[in-house]
C-alpha cells in the first residue's frame, strides 16, 4: 500500500500547483508526503506534519489552505489507513486543518469530477465522504471529521420538473443541506451561475442518496441532467 502511495505523491508535479507565491512551498508538500507516509516514528511524523502545515499543504498560523491539499487528500487518507498511526493521526488534523481553513483568493477553486470550478472545500469534502468506512472507524477524529464535511454539501440533478414559480430537482445528494432555503450554485459546462434559493424538498430516505431539491425562481430548462449545485457559501470562502 505504501509502495503505491509514494507513487502517487512522485506523480504530481507539486510545483505545477497553484499557490500564493510567498506561502505555498510545493517542496514541502513532496517531501512532507512522503516522509510522512515512510514515518515511523513521533519526531519523523512530527517533523513531516510541521512541513506541510507550514506552507506544503496548508499555512496553519494564517489559516490558509492551498489546491495542493485537494490533490493531496487521497494520500492522506492511504496515510490514515496504512501508515504509522501517529502518522495516520497527523493526517487527519492535516485533512480537519484543510477543510476549515480559507484559500487565497486566485486559488479558491479546483477541477474535479463536478466541474471545472468547484469550491476547494467541497472538492476535500468529495474525497473526505469517499472514504467514510475508513474514518468511521477511527474513532472521534474520524466522525468529526465526517460531520464537517457533510456540511459541504453536492446535488447532481438527473431531472426537473416545473413547480409553481421554481423547480423540483431530483437527484443525488451527498452531504446534508440545512433546514431552510440557501443561496447556491450551479455548475454545468457553460461555467458557474448564481441559484437565489434552494431547499430539501424531500431528503433522502434510509441509505438512499436520492433526494429533490426546491430551486426557487429558475425554471426546469436552466437546470440541465448532470449539472451540478454546490453551496453558495462555500464558493465565497476566501482569504
Amino acid at each position: 500500500m505504501l509502495t503505491g502511495v509514494l507513487e502517487a505523491i512522485d506523480a504530481v508535479d507539486w510545483a505545477a500547483v497553484p499557490g500564493r507565491a510567498g506561502w505555498y512551498r510545493p517542496g514541502d508538500a513532496a517531501s512532507g508526503l512522503r516522509d510522512l507516509a515512510s514515518a515511523a516514528g513521533l519526531v519523523a511524523v512530527a517533523e513531516a506534519a510541521s512541513r506541510l502545515a507550514g506552507g506544503g499543504l496548508v499555512h496553519g498560523h494564517s489559516g490558509a489552505v492551498f489546491p495542493a491539499a485537494v490533490i493531496a487528500a487521497p494520500i492522506l487518507l492511504d496515510i490514515v489507513e496504512a501508515g504509522h498511526p501517529s502518522a495516520g493521526r497527523a493526517a487527519l488534523g492535516l485533512l480537519d486543518e484543510a477543510l476549515s481553513s480559507y484559500p487565497f483568493a486566485g486559488d479558491t477553486r479546483i477541477g474535479t469530477p463536478y466541474g471545472a470550478a468547484v469550491p476547494v472545500c467541497c472538492a476535500l469534502a468529495d474525497h473526505i465522504r469517499a472514504r467514510r468506512e475508513l474514518l468511521a472507524g477511527h474513532g472521534r477524529a474520524g466522525t468529526s471529521l465526517l460531520a464537517d464535511a457533510a456540511g459541504h454539501w453536492r446535488f447532481v440533478i438527473d431531472d426537473c420538473v416545473g413547480a409553481g414559480s421554481g423547480t423540483s430537482a431530483f437527484g443525488v445528494l451527498a452531504g446534508t443541506v440545512p433546514d431552510g432555503s440557501h443561496p447556491a450554485e450551479l455548475h454545468t459546462a457553460d461555467g458557474v451561475t448564481c441559484l437565489d434559493a434552494v431547499r430539501v424538498e424531500y431528503p433522502p430516505v434510509d441509505a438512499s442518496c436520492e433526494a429533490c431539491l426546491r430551486v426557487v425562481g429558475v425554471p426546469p430548462g436552466a437546470l440541465p441532467a448532470g449539472a451540478v449545485v454546490f453551496p453558495a457559501v462555500c464558493g465565497e470562502r476566501e482569504h
